[in-house]
């Protein structure tokens, strides 16, 4: 007997002809099976609790090997800190009314853009909030005064013209302004004396030039005036060579069906509502919201007004 209790689970199964034993067999079994799985479930919840509470205390108190890795931003701004970008610091300046969808394409390409060839640069949007007609050159003026010390060249920037070739030059102009839109390779203007789209030139050019005309409301005009500016300076200007992508350099943006340029108005929202100055980040691209409102004076320029 004591032989036979020992392994009652075996002698169940091959002594099936007992039967009294073997019903007394089959309980004892049943409750055994009842206890081992009571004790599994109790064993597997206290399992799961545990992995369960521990992220909860490792979220309050992460150790130093868990932390996560910097943002692609963290990562392109210490690069951009590595001396073989040069000493150079472009201010890429965005005149800006209403233009959101293209704003959001156009900053993060360019700041990639740029980085790909370690141009250590900070994008200016200078977003016009009066009521009067759009004034591109008034707003460049504003980016210049604003774009501080830290930086030395200034590129005077359409929101809706992106650069498709690499190997457009967006380095310091130091012999002269470089209009990198040259009409060569701008989509749409193609006459000699432009120099409207994209143009680089140092910041003493600039104040030699004695900035833009504000003058001009609305659309057009402004760059030709200035190229005159650039010619009394006696600046040499310069342009692409060597760029065999025509009129497919550049991609515009820019959708006319819709959006008629001079034509579109602020939205009507309290000034109040707006700082002067803002630092805002288009998918991990850093860029420098500027917020002006226009003073025009109607007896000089009565052409400020939409009709």
């Amino acid at each position: 007997m004591m032989y036979s209790s020992r392994r009652k689970p075996v002698l169940y199964f091959k002594e099936e002809r007992r039967f009294l034993s073997g019903r007394c067999t089959v309980y004892k079994l049943f409750g055994l099976c009842m206890v081992l799985l009571l004790v599994s479930l109790l064993w597997l919840q206290l399992s799961c609790s545990g992995d369960l509470s521990a992220p909860v205390h490792e979220d309050k108190r992460p150790p130093q090997h868990m932390q996560p890795p910097p943002c692609p931003a963290d990562s392109q701004a210490s690069a951009a800190d590595d001396p073989s970008w040069g000493p150079h610091k472009l201010a890429l300046i965005i005149p800006f009314r209403e233009r959101f969808e293209e704003l959001l394409v156009f900053v993060p390409f360019m700041h990639t853009f740029l980085n790909k060839k370690k141009i250590r640069h900070k994008i200016f949007i200078v977003n016009q909030m009066d009521h009067y007609r759009f004034n591109r050159a008034s707003l460049i003026n504003v980016g210049y005064l604003e774009s501080g010390n830290d930086t030395d060249y200034l590129a005077m920037h359409d929101v809706d013209l992106l650069p498709l070739n690499e190997a457009l030059d967006y380095g310091f102009p130091e012999d002269g302004p470089f209009h990198v839109a040259s009409p060569e390779l701008h989509p749409l203007y193609h006459y000699k004396t432009y120099v409207g789209g994209i143009l680089l030139l140092t910041k003493k050019h600039y104040k030699m030039c004695n900035g833009m005309s504000n003058r001009f409301w609305g659309w057009g005009r402004e760059d030709d005036e200035f190229y005159r500016r650039l010619r009394k300076a006696e600046l040499q200007l310069f342009r692409p060579s060597g760029i065999t992508t025509g009129y497919k350099t550049f991609l515009h943006i820019h959708d006319s069906a819709w959006r008629k340029r001079d034509q579109k108005r602020v939205s009507a929202q309290k000034q109040e509502q707006f700082k002067s100055r803002q630092e805002l980040s288009i998918s991990g691209a850093p860029c420098t919201v500027i917020n002006t409102k226009l003073e025009c004076d109607q007896d000089k320029t009565p052409w400020c007004l939409l009709s």
